[in-house]
């Protein structure tokens, strides 16, 4: 496909057959070369078919092929014109998002101990292909945790009432219904709060090497040596059920709407008919899951801390930055043209980036914009970044959500040499422990795009501006 340069950082997918509105694609020539070597453009051209798409069909700078949308595309749609919403925008790990607390500790506080603490993290957080944890729901807790969010967590210990402001949409989308979710969903959520879950999913602890603005870095406390942690998961097999349950349902739907679209991975129903209030509910629910198991894994990580440093969390200061959902759609409010619209905005594999001055953020953030949360390999960095204005009027406040895959893990298993790549990380000084056997080579570095040249396109394109950057020190693999 014939890919038309508009500047250094974007390029456009000429509209073209039933497209309704053209392709953006953020790169440079250098990420656009590994971009290239999937079918993530020809899906960026497939959701332009989509009724009611507005603008553009979008793809983020760490885009590679996905379930019918890519990974890092972005796509609104207007519901008052006929829009639609697609399970493969959202994808099956419903709301996988990533959170970043701070700590008071440095560097050299904690490396003499990284070792022990990693090991006691591994020991203390299931991980791993349908790991269960010690938080067993009856069926009334496990719909409480589908219409609170991560308020139930708090609710029951798991966290203070503070976190719940820096996290997205406060840990709570309202309108779930879990009337419109399967049994199975249920029964494969009743034993996985608080569990990690596998691939790319982990916990990282961190040390920031590296800061660019140091305004928003001292109002934030933020400095060079500082531990910080980041955990990233998802709403684990009830958020996958909730996917497949809704993707095949909707291709029932496409005849009777009379939707034609290039890839049954697109199905979808109009966003206000019943099929899609219905999904929505459950994507809502989903949602709301994994907000939950996130505060619950922020905790065990707490209690490991305080455990290994004889202190409690609270003196070590580990205070959550802030939390935001990656595979999502959420009604919001954009301006189209000179008129402001109620969107439904699919972010698979983005993230939210929205600019200052926006209501949604908290009082703390609201005149630097959104925090970002850009995590890499467990090789290399990871970013904490803002959202600015430009994002609001070029990706409906849109970012990357990571640094996006360049090998398939069946190509990393048979690429990647397991020994020589535990040799590498060693000698950078980076503690790995992983549940499944092949994960740490499937989640190598080599298997992803340089999260460094990720961000730096977002940011020179002015989707998001860079803060700080963190290096890994510790890390845990599902």
């Amino acid at each position: 496909m014939k890919l038309e340069k508009i500047d250094d950082f974007r390029w456009r997918v000429p509209k073209t057959g039933g497209m309704r509105v053209p392709g953006i694609i953020y790169a440079d020539e250098k990420l656009l070369k590994d971009i290239l070597q999937d079918k993530a453009v020809q899906q960026v051209a497939n959701v332009a078919f989509l009724p009611g798409i507005v603008r553009a069909s979008l793809a983020m700078p760490d885009i590679h092929w996905g379930f019918g949308f890519p990974i890092g595309g972005v796509a609104a749609t207007d519901p008052e014109e006929a829009g639609v919403i697609s399970p493969g925008g959202v994808g099956y790990d419903i709301n996988c998002g990533i959170r970043l607390l701070t700590t008071y500790l440095d560097y050299d506080e904690v490396k003499d101990k990284l070792e022990t603490l990693v090991y006691a993290l591994f020991s203390d957080i299931p991980s791993g292909v349908g790991s269960e944890g010690d938080i067993r729901l009856s069926a009334r807790e496990e719909k409480e945790i589908l219409l609170k969010g991560a308020g139930w967590a708090v609710k029951r210990g798991f966290g203070i009432d503070e976190d719940l402001i820096y996290t997205e949409e406060n840990g709570c989308m309202q309108g779930a219904l879990p009337d419109m979710v399967s049994e199975k969903a249920y029964k494969r959520g009743q034993s996985q709060s608080g569990t990690l879950g596998s691939g790319n999913h982990f916990l990282e602890v961190q040390v920031i090497d590296q800061l660019y603005d140091r305004e928003i870095c001292d109002a934030l406390e933020l400095r060079l040596g500082q531990v910080t942690v980041m955990i990233h998961s998802g709403s684990r097999g009830f958020g996958y059920q909730i996917c497949d349950d809704y993707a095949r349902e909707m291709v029932g739907c496409m005849q009777k709407y009379s939707i034609t679209v290039p890839d049954r991975q697109l199905a979808c129903a109009p966003v206000n008919s019943q099929e899609g209030k219905a999904y929505l509910g459950a994507m809502k629910c989903a949602a709301n899951y994994a907000w939950a198991n996130r505060q619950c894994l922020m905790h065990l990580s707490r209690e490991v801390f305080a455990r290994v440093f004889s202190k409690s969390w609270e003196k070590l200061g580990m205070r959550l930055l802030y939390d935001v959902a990656h595979n999502i759609a959420k009604i919001e409010k954009h301006m189209v043209g000179k008129e402001q619209k109620a969107l439904c905005v699919h972010r698979k594999g983005a993230t939210r980036a929205f600019g200052p001055g926006h209501p949604a953020l908290p009082d703390k953030y609201r005149q630097f914009g959104q925090p970002v949360i850009i995590p890499g390999d467990m090789g290399r960095n990871s970013y904490l970044l803002f959202g600015t204005q430009k994002a609001m009027d070029e990706t409906f406040g849109s970012a990357c959500h990571g640094a996006g895959r360049v090998k398939s893990r069946t190509s990393a298993l048979r690429l990647i040499n397991k020994d020589i790549l535990l040799k590498d990380l060693q000698s950078k000084g980076i503690i790995v422990k992983a549940s499944g056997r092949d994960t740490i080579v499937e989640e190598a570095p080599a298997a992803y795009k340089d999260v460094n040249d990720v961000v730096r396109v977002v940011h020179e394109a002015g989707l998001a501006k860079r803060v700080c950057r963190m290096r890994p020190l510790g890390v845990i693999k599902g």
